[in-house]
């Protein structure tokens, strides 16, 4: 009997909680929303099932838990804390993105540029509330709606927010097609969305091929502290253009990008942990997030129409709403309303270039945060 109480003490009787049955209905919410809503799945499906791990009540010391050091998913989550996984995406996203749609049209970099207003947003907006600088970085870094970003500066100025953080980034990410469309409806006008836009130009092969090198050099010396994410995405671009390494691309951007995303999205779940996850700091951070999101999506369609005021060939302010990272479901949602008002009008290679755009700003949004505040 003794050995009997002791098992079920161990288990769901002995450490019950009702913070843990609500994280188990958020797992499920989210793998309910990927399955059902096909809301980002590659990356809900991992997340949530991961939440399901992470919130199974037990007895503390039994070395299974992910906090717990020395357990299994410990260990993997060494790759999230260190900041190991984000670069290693970033080289499977480099490997299938193609820059071409940026290079022939570059004034649409603006775009990118202009949507990371919702990182500084955020930003403020945490420094307002009460955080301090680091914790208000890694917060703001949500408004670039880019997962392995987020991770990536959270696990160097706020680990003890990485959690909340990583949910935040990607649950964003996921609701894209939900989050976008009322924004873009709500600042642009009918006659503004129906803008039909030239086709992109041919980009040569030769400068395919350079422009990672010269991008990532750029980019380097403009804010090093971003040469482990923008070092990895145009490595793996040059994988693909280079047309000598197609092998190492079509790995870098199928089996290795599923791999580290499984493994990345399994450990950002499990660390949703109901005693460290449901906190007043978490809420704040959710809110700040969603409103760093709509900020930068705003901020992209908004300086679209600024840049109408100034040039002649006109650009559809819907676009605009690309600027942020989430790739290349942002660049859909502007093809979506797009083709509600007119369904032959095709933006969506335009879309891509603030979209691919977007990646790299974040990154370099990150690094400049982090080498300040480091």
């Amino acid at each position: 009997m003794g050995t009997l109480l002791d098992f079920l003490q161990a288990g769901v009787i002995g450490n019950f909680s009702w913070g843990n049955i609500g994280m188990l209905l958020v797992g499920c919410f989210f793998i309910g929303l990927a399955i059902k809503k096909d809301y980002e799945p590659l990356l809900l499906v991992p997340i949530g099932f991961g939440i399901l791990i992470g919130n199974i009540p037990y007895a503390r010391g039994m070395g299974i838990g992910i906090y717990e050091v020395g357990s299994v998913f410990n260990t993997l989550y060494g790759g999230v804390t260190g900041g190991w996984y984000p670069p290693l995406v970033f080289l499977g996203i480099g490997a299938m993105t193609d820059f071409s749609c940026m290079l022939s049209a570059p004034r649409l970099i603006l775009l990118g540029a202009a949507a990371q207003v919702g990182i500084f947003g955020a930003l403020w907006s945490a420094l307002y509330l009460g955080f301090d600088p680091k914790h208000a970085a890694a917060i703001g870094i949500i408004g670039g709606a880019d997962g392995p970003t987020a991770i990536f500066l959270s696990s160097r100025l706020a680990p003890e927010f990485l959690g909340p953080i990583a949910i935040a980034a990607y649950s964003y990410m996921a609701l894209v097609p939900v989050i976008q469309p009322p924004i873009i409806r709500l600042l642009t006008s009918r006659k503004e969305r129906l803008i039909r836009m030239k086709p992109n130009r041919q980009v040569s092969k030769r400068m395919r091929i350079i422009f990672p090198i010269v991008a990532f050099l750029l980019c380097a010396m403009i804010a090093p502290g971003s040469i482990s994410l923008v070092g990895m995405l145009f490595f793996g671009n040059l994988l693909k253009e280079s047309g000598v390494t197609e092998r190492l691309a079509q790995t870098a951007r199928t089996a290795f990008l599923d791999a580290i995303t499984i493994i990345l999205g399994v450990c950002v779940g499990c660390s949703t942990d109901a005693s460290r996850f449901l906190t007043p700091e978490s809420i704040k951070i959710f809110a700040l997030g969603a409103m760093a999101f709509g900020v930068a999506t705003a901020g992209g369609v908004l300086f679209a129409k600024v840049m109408n005021l100034f040039t002649k060939e006109k650009i559809n302010p819907i676009i605009g709403c690309a600027g942020v990272s989430a790739v290349p479901d942002s660049a859909r949602v502007a093809q979506l309303v797009a083709a509600e008002e007119d369904p032959q009008n095709f933006v969506i290679m335009h879309a891509m270039a603030p979209n691919v755009a977007g990646v790299i700003g974040s990154a370099v949004a990150a690094g400049v945060l982090l080498a300040a505040l480091q």
